[in-house]
């Protein structure tokens, strides 16, 4: 979008790294993914949209990458305990919470470990048919 250049080239502190990837292949996603220390959502709540699910937050909790999202929307609810939330718009506590993360191996890898046992848990496509199916069998 309009700030590709300047988030090209932030040149962040503390072994942070930036990335800018285009669009990636289907089939290629799981291997960015992998690639990743961590990942976070930090959507804001518009008047006109909310943030329906987050699917990258499974995506990445899948493949043991701990996540980090805001309060908007239904991030909470996928997140649950297997990842760190924060306030959306509040600058300062994403700031916190990346800043718990990039200093801290254990806990990635305990978030990661997590994140992966919920999405196995809940949300692959069998978990997924199978709570459909027990809510039309509950009407």
């Amino acid at each position: 979008g309009p700030l590709e250049k300047e988030v090209s080239s932030l040149r962040p502190e503390g072994g942070l790294r930036v990335a800018h990837v285009p669009v990636v292949p289907h089939d290629a996603v799981r291997d960015h993914l992998r690639a990743m220390d961590l990942l976070a959502l930090p959507s804001l709540d518009t008047p006109r949209w909310r943030e329906q699910f987050g699917h990258v937050l499974i995506e990445a909790m899948a493949c043991g990458v701990p996540v980090v999202g805001s309060s908007a929307g239904a991030i909470p609810e996928v997140i649950g305990e297997a990842g760190m939330l924060f306030p959306q718009g509040s600058e300062e506590e994403l700031a916190r919470c990346l800043a718990t993360l990039v200093g801290s191996p254990a806990e990635r890898a305990r978030l990661g470990r997590l994140g992966r046992e919920r999405a196995l848990a809940g949300y692959t496509h069998e978990q997924v048919a199978r709570q459909t199916l027990e809510f039309w069998r509950s009407l």
